[in-house]
């Protein structure tokens, strides 16, 4: 069934050229979704996402190129119809789950919920993408789907460490200034301590 419905992809020379592009700029390994991360590190506004998107991408490789690949170990279509004409060169991975569609997916989560706005289009991307394998006949629908509903999980969870993370940061950062405060002899001042530590400083 799930052939049948690869099969009746309709195919033709401009969507090969359009397919065979996103697939070149995803990258074998879905590299565009590092460089991605990478660069909203180095913006202030976008720098947990960008640690959520890399830590996403870290996370579908580890459990979904390794773990969940060699425990399923599904053929691919490519693999079971070898007459089938194919763009690309045939992988020797297994099928499930569509660790393409993971990682695009993941990080179009992760981008989601910091940045609602910039977060639609990259899951338009991120659709383009899953598309593709099939199209491709690289992977089964429902390889697809298990890889957009494994990465959504891992955007998640990667945004919720991140989010952890940062508010690990914001108590360590109120500790150091209460402790500062007690050093001052200012601790549950308020606004007096303040006024109390301006004149001991001279300002």
């Amino acid at each position: 069934m799930e052939l049948s419905f690869l099969y009746a992809i309709p195919h033709n020379e401009i969507l090969d050229k359009f397919f065979l592009l996103v697939t070149a700029i995803a990258g074998s390994y879905g590299q565009i979704w590092l460089i991605v991360g990478v660069v909203l590190l180095f913006f202030k506004k976008t720098r947990r996402a960008g640690a959520a998107v890399l830590l996403s991408y870290v996370f579908v490789f580890v459990l979904g190129q390794y773990v969940l690949k060699n425990l399923f170990d599904r053929p691919r279509p490519c693999h079971i119809d070898q007459t089938f004409e194919l763009l690309v060169k045939r992988p020797s991975s297994s099928s499930f789950p569509s660790t393409h569609s993971a990682w695009s997916f993941a990080a179009a989560t992760a981008i989601f919920m910091r940045h609602k706005k910039a977060g639609i289009p990259v899951f338009i991307v991120a659709a383009i993408i899953a598309f593709s394998r099939m199209y491709l006949f690289l992977h089964f629908p429902t390889d697809v789907l298990a890889g957009i509903v494994f990465g959504v999980v891992v955007g998640l969870a990667a945004t919720f460490i991140c989010n952890l993370w940062k508010k690990d940061k914001t108590v360590e950062n109120g500790t150091a200034g209460d402790a500062e405060d007690k050093a001052n002899g200012t601790e549950g001042l308020g606004a007096a301590g303040d006024k109390a530590a301006d004149k001991v400083s001279g300002n």
